[in-house]
C-alpha cells in the first residue's frame, strides 16, 4: 500500500516535473492492485495530497467495484474523483477469471456498483475490459454499452517473447487483431456513436497522421496514406496539420470546433483536440472541384476550404 510519505514525495515530484514544461494540469490515476483495499480513510489521505499540489490535478481511480460503496462515493463527490471499473463481459466472461477467494463470480456485484456509480453526476470515467479470445467480441462489447458507459477500453494480455499471450502462437495469424476487429465495426457502425474507445481511437488517430494518447500502440503517427476515389494510393501531409485529436464518427456533418464541442458533433471524442478549418476531403478520398470524380466517403460529410468544395457525401 502507498504510505502516505510515498504520496507526498510522488506529488512533490510530479509538481516539479508539471512545472519545467509548463504544464497547467496533470491526470494522476490510482491503479492497483486493487486501490480500495486501503479502505476510505487512508484512501482520503492519498486524494487529499494530490488534490492539494500547485498544479491542478484531475484525479481517477480504477477499481475491481467490489468495495464500492456509499462511503467511497461520497469520497468521490468531495474530491471530483472519476472512477473507472473493469468488467470483462457478460455473466461467464466476467466470472471465468474475476472470482472471488471463495470461487464465487463477482458479475452480479460488480453490475451493481456500476448502476450505483453512474447514477452519481460526473464520476462515471469508464469500462476497462481484458481481451479474452474465448469471449464473443461483440457480445461483450454490447453487454458493457447496456451500462451506458462514457467510454471504453480494451487491455492486451500480458505476454512476451517467450511466453505469448493466449492463443498467440508464432505463424499463428492474428487472433486479437481479428477480435478487436470485429469490436470495431460494431462500435464504429453505430449510428449515433454510443461510446468512446480509446484504443481503437489511437489507432484511427495514428493513421489518420495525429498522435494517439496510448503508448501503447506508439504515439507518433503513422505515415499518412491517401485512398484516391480511383483506387490511386498516395502519401500525404495534409492531415498533419489539421487533425489532432479523435477520428470522424458517422452520423455528424462536420467536425466540431472548440467552441461548438457537443451540439455541432455529439459524440467526437474531445473537439477541443481539432484544429479548424473544416477535415480536408481527401481524407475521405473525396473529389475536389472542377474534376470528373464523385465520391463516397467513409467518413462524416465535409464542407472543405471553400477554394476546394469537394463532393463528398456518406
Amino acid at each position: 500500500m502507498m504510505s502516505a510519505r510515498t504520496a507526498a514525495a510522488t506529488a512533490a515530484r510530479i509538481e516539479e516535473h508539471a512545472a519545467a514544461h509548463g504544464l497547467r494540469s496533470v491526470n494522476v490515476v490510482l491503479h492497483g492492485g486493487e486501490p480500495l483495499l486501503c479502505g476510505p480513510a487512508h484512501l482520503r489521505t492519498l486524494l487529499a495530497t494530490f488534490a492539494g499540489m500547485s498544479v491542478r490535478a484531475h484525479l481517477t481511480v480504477q477499481t475491481n467495484g467490489l468495495r464500492l460503496g456509499p462511503a467511497f462515493l461520497d469520497l468521490f463527490d468531495e474530491f471530483r474523483v472519476r472512477v473507472g471499473v473493469s468488467m470483462d463481459g457478460g455473466r461467464a466472461a466476467h466470472d471465468r477469471h474475476r472470482r472471488t477467494r471463495a470461487g464465487r463470480g463477482s458479475y452480479d456485484r460488480v453490475r451493481a456498483a456500476v448502476e450505483t456509480l453512474a447514477a452519481r453526476e460526473g464520476r462515471f470515467a469508464g469500462l476497462l475490459c481484458t481481451i479474452d479470445l474465448r469471449n464473443d467480441p461483440v457480445e461483450v462489447y454490447e453487454e458493457l454499452i447496456s451500462l451506458r458507459p462514457p467510454a471504453v477500453d480494451f487491455l492486451l494480455p500480458h505476454g512476451n517473447w517467450s511466453q505469448p499471450p493466449p492463443g498467440r502462437v508464432p505463424r499463428g495469424g492474428t487472433p486479437y487483431a481479428d477480435w478487436l476487429i470485429a469490436v470495431f465495426d460494431r462500435w464504429y457502425g453505430a449510428v449515433p456513436p454510443e461510446t468512446s474507445v480509446r484504443f481503437l481511437e489511437g489507432i484511427l488517430v495514428l493513421h489518420l497522421g495525429g498522435r494517439s494518447g496510448t503508448e501503447g500502440i506508439g504515439p507518433e503517427p503513422a505515415a499518412v496514406v491517401v485512398v484516391e476515389s480511383d483506387g490511386s494510393i498516395e502519401q500525404s501531409d495534409a492531415l498533419k496539420s489539421a487533425y489532432q485529436g479523435g477520428p470522424p464518427r458517422p452520423g455528424c456533418t462536420s467536425p466540431p470546433t472548440p467552441s461548438t464541442p457537443s451540439s455541432a458533433c455529439p459524440g467526437w471524442p474531445s473537439a477541443g483536440r481539432l484544429r479548424p478549418p473544416a477535415w480536408p476531403a481527401r481524407a475521405y478520398g473525396c473529389a475536389a472541384a472542377g474534376t470528373s470524380r464523385t465520391a463516397t466517403a467513409t467518413g462524416p460529410a465535409s464542407t472543405g476550404p471553400a477554394s476546394t468544395a469537394p463532393t463528398c457525401t456518406g
